[in-house]
């Protein structure tokens, strides 16, 4: 179990800004039946400690001569540097479950997907446990090894959970999957081909190409000229 030394803090408010500056973060710890105390760590100590335990294995937490078992409840961080500014710990009794969520870790490479071209889908990220504070586990492993074939799936019920650990989700729950990459859709029998649409515009420039020829006008015939035959003098 990883230490944290922590000391009783009184500086509240927009004060606190002055504590981050010397490289300290401001706390709180609750619970277990005790009022909450304002706490302040020193923030590298606590980065290394936060990357051991995360949020679901406990800490114990040195405030002088007194020892808490806690859990780093939440972590607020700066938008912009992405540091914590602000820390809440939960103090726990040893002989009591609590719940949890636990991250998953994805370990090992899919056959299916390493092989086969399959796309690796992951569902889910964490899940809720439940356990006593000593049993809880840091993490939960999901061996992607087990994906030999496209559309496998690991489920819940595949987990190997650490004794007297209970998850709160259904057995058959999809965690990870195989999943069989798509392909383009088929051109449907029903579209013209081109052959068709060259055809079509064959049809088209010819009848583009006849011309309409008028209809000759009759021609005017000449009057006949009086006392003789036509033409005739």
């Amino acid at each position: 179990m990883p230490t944290l030394k922590a000391e009783k803090r009184e500086i509240i408010g927009k004060k606190v800004r002055n504590l981050r500056k010397q490289g300290k973060i401001p706390a709180v710890v609750y619970g277990a039946g005790d009022k909450g105390a304002l706490l302040q760590i020193e923030a590298r100590d606590f980065e290394k400690v936060f990357r051991e335990a995360g949020e679901s294995s406990l800490v114990e937490l040195e405030i002088g001569q007194d020892r808490k078992n806690v859990l780093i409840h939440e972590v607020a961080f700066d938008p912009i540097k992405d540091t914590p500014v602000h820390v809440d710990f939960l103090e726990v009794r040893m002989d009591k479950p609590i719940r949890v969520k636990v991250p998953l870790i994805f370990e090992g490479e899919s056959p299916a997907v390493k092989n086969l071209g399959g796309v690796l889908v992951k569902v889910r990220h964490e899940l809720e446990v439940e356990a006593l504070p000593k049993e809880l586990p840091h993490e939960i492993k999901v061996d992607l090894g087990q994906l030999q074939n496209l559309e496998d799936k690991f489920m819940v019920s595949d987990l190997k959970l650490p004794p007297g650990v209970k998850v709160f989700a259904d057995k058959d729950e999809v965690l990870a999957l195989a999943e069989t990459p798509r392909v383009e859709e088929e051109v449907s029998e029903a579209a013209p081909s081109l052959e068709s649409i060259e055809v079509i515009g064959k049809k088209k420039e010819k009848t583009e190409e006849v011309v309409e020829t008028p209809a000759e006008e009759p021609k005017e015939s000449k009057p006949a000229r009086p006392g003789g035959k036509e033409g005739k003098k």
